[in-house]
């Protein structure tokens, strides 16, 4: 009996830890179908407010070339790099993903540009990937975590977490200052769907209060990657110094207290201005690894902790 039970719990645990393994890889599978060659469409419009004389603001619709690219695959940690094409000279290095698995930290977003450090249980983050969001000078944004779902044959992933305003209305909105989005992305037949139900929210030392609520919709539709070559000659240029960047953000987010916050603007020039300056330099005078991290640490001083 004792070694019938022995069997039996051996068979148990080779089971689950097989289909742990096997969700695994079906989590890995479904971020990495993120990179691509893309038509990206915008799609954002308020929909409800708590204040009977709300003005609606206008809804916002944009489209453009993405290319998302991974740069770091490992088994537990994927990294998506997006860059825009705007025309056959001009690229813009856009926005990041970091997926992380079973991550226990975590930095929440609070307001006016700051972070704070939180530490997950195991229990939190079992079987979840967490998403990490980073600006384009790789200052940190927003981060969630979720679980991956995969009924059907349908790849989806949800999570909902707080962000700044986004850019769209970052200089033109004073009336709230946190954005919470629900988000939701959905694995397509040509590409993926970000789907966000948002809160905007003007936080204050008394509390929340909801202003208004907005549907999102991010359409990225497979499109022809010789739309983006010029990008990628111009990402195979830059990308030793903003892996540099990123690591010397890492650096900083580790070394720092719980609270990090950081400055989009000083001495009237924008924080990934004064990156991107750098990373020009460095392609022109050749800069080692070395020089790329201390020039930008040295950039980076004057716009963190203010």
């Amino acid at each position: 009996m004792k070694i019938f039970n022995l069997l039996f719990a051996l068979t148990v645990f080779l089971t689950v830890n097989l289909h742990a393994q096997d969700k695994l890889e079906q989590d890995r599978k479904a971020i990495k179908s993120l990179a691509g060659f893309y038509k990206v469409t915008f799609n954002y419009g308020e929909v409800t407010s708590p204040n009977p004389g709300y003005q609606f603001s206008k809804p916002y619709r944009s489209h453009g070339n993405e290319w998302a690219e991974i740069i770091v695959d490992e088994p537990k940690r994927i990294v998506i790099q997006h860059l825009l094409a705007i025309n056959d000279s001009t690229v813009i290095k856009h926005w990041r993903q970091d997926w992380t698995y079973e991550d226990p930290e975590i930095m929440l977003y609070t307001q006016d540009n700051a972070w704070t450090k939180k530490t997950l249980t195991p229990t939190e983050v079992k079987g979840k990937w967490t998403q990490k969001i980073y600006q384009v000078d790789d200052s940190p944004r927003y981060q969630g975590y979720g679980t991956w779902s995969h009924v059907g044959g349908h790849d989806a992933w949800s999570s909902e977490t707080d962000s700044p305003l986004p850019r769209r209305e970052s200089t033109v909105r004073k009336d709230y200052n946190v954005l919470n989005r629900g988000s939701r992305i959905t694995i397509t037949t040509d590409g993926w769907m970000f789907e966000q139900d948002n809160k905007k929210v003007l936080r204050t030392p008394q509390g929340d209060q909801l202003v208004a609520v907005e549907k999102g919709y991010e359409e990225f539709t497979k499109t022809d990657p010789k739309k983006f070559e010029y990008a990628q000659k111009w990402w195979n240029t830059q990308k030793n110094y903003w892996a540099d960047v990123r690591e010397v953000w890492a650096d900083l987010a580790k070394t720092s207290s719980a609270d990090f916050k950081v400055q989009t603007k000083v001495n009237d020039k924008l924080l990934y201005e004064t990156l991107f300056s750098l990373g020009d330099q460095s392609i022109k005078d050749n800069w080692t690894s070395a020089q790329n991290k201390e020039k930008v640490k040295a950039a980076l001083q004057p716009y963190l902790g203010k």
